[in-house]
């Protein structure tokens, strides 16, 4: 079925005239009549009674006219959702984060994003920075946001924000009465790391390793807030995110230690596809992460 025959047959139709028909489409009267008969022989029915005024459906015409109403009705349905989608006032985005930055940092900017498009659906999966790539390659998130180094060609890294990693401690352990801890005594102390595959752990230990200090954590844990209270209870050291202890410090229940020739700053960033350009959805979600600084 030729779906340009049928849309001028439903301008007849709606407008129960060939003229009107015609000037509703913006073509010639000659035009539709000829086009409808094409359209006519081509079913082999006819789909209109010819009158001295006007035209009549036929009992072909009306069966046809309701699909015609509701193909034109889903048409008129999907212009809309693309313009919605590129006002940006509907849509969705799934977003992958390491941990620091899914905690600490994406919060703020997803509330901002929300009050701007609040029909656009946002998803957010707290991962490690390994899973993150992974389920980014496979087109199972957007947009993805980590803590860890550069590690594949098929991706593409924007600093977004800087961090940085400090050692921590309980304030009752007996690090945090001594002065500064000397770098080549850490392997000395009780240390507390997030599991292979985390942002966090791979910088501090190439920070360290470049210190020529290699660590061997006395526990491995896969969450920052176990991590954080497993410390303030005294099981040990731990470097994390300065983002993430703020409300710990102020409370007093950790406190930082200061490392001897040691400041561990990291970038941190938004990764996507390379070659991919963002549809207006997440575009405009980028422009509030940008916004935001």
């Amino acid at each position: 079925m030729n779906l340009n025959h049928l849309a001028i047959f439903h301008a007849v139709a709606a407008s129960g005239s060939v003229s009107r028909g015609a000037q509703l489409l913006h073509i010639s009267q000659s035009a539709v009549s000829k086009q409808l008969s094409e359209f006519e022989r081509a079913l082999g029915v006819p789909l209109f009674d010819r009158l001295p005024r006007g035209v009549r459906l036929t009992e072909a015409g009306r069966l046809l006219v309701g699909y015609a109403n509701r193909l034109f009705a889903i048409e008129a349905e999907a212009r809309h959702a693309l313009g919605d989608l590129k006002q940006h006032a509907r849509g969705s985005i799934t977003i992958g984060a390491s941990r620091t930055i899914g905690s600490y940092l994406l919060p703020q900017r997803l509330a901002a994003f929300g009050q701007r498009h609040p029909a656009v659906a946002l998803s957010l999966q707290v991962e490690n920075t390994q899973v993150i790539e992974r389920t980014l390659l496979a087109g199972e998130i957007d947009i993805g946001f980590t803590e860890g180094v550069v590690s594949s060609a098929l991706l593409d890294y924007a600093v977004f924000a800087q961090d940085e990693l400090v050692l921590i401690a309980s304030p009752r352990h007996p690090a945090a009465r001594q002065g500064p801890i000397r770098i080549a005594t850490l392997g000395e102390q009780r240390l507390l790391m997030h599991e292979v595959g985390s942002g966090t752990r791979a910088v501090t230990e190439l920070a360290l390793a470049e210190k020529g200090v290699r660590l061997r954590p006395s526990m491995t844990l896969a969450s920052t807030e176990a991590i954080k209270h497993t410390v303030a209870a005294g099981a040990g050291l731990a470097f994390l995110s300065s983002l993430s202890i703020r409300t710990e410090l102020k409370a007093r229940r950790l406190t930082v230690l200061e490392v001897e020739d040691l400041h561990i700053a990291r970038d941190l960033y938004v990764v996507r596809l390379r070659d991919t350009p963002p549809g207006p959805t997440l575009a405009a979600f980028l422009a509030v992460l940008d916004a935001a600084g």
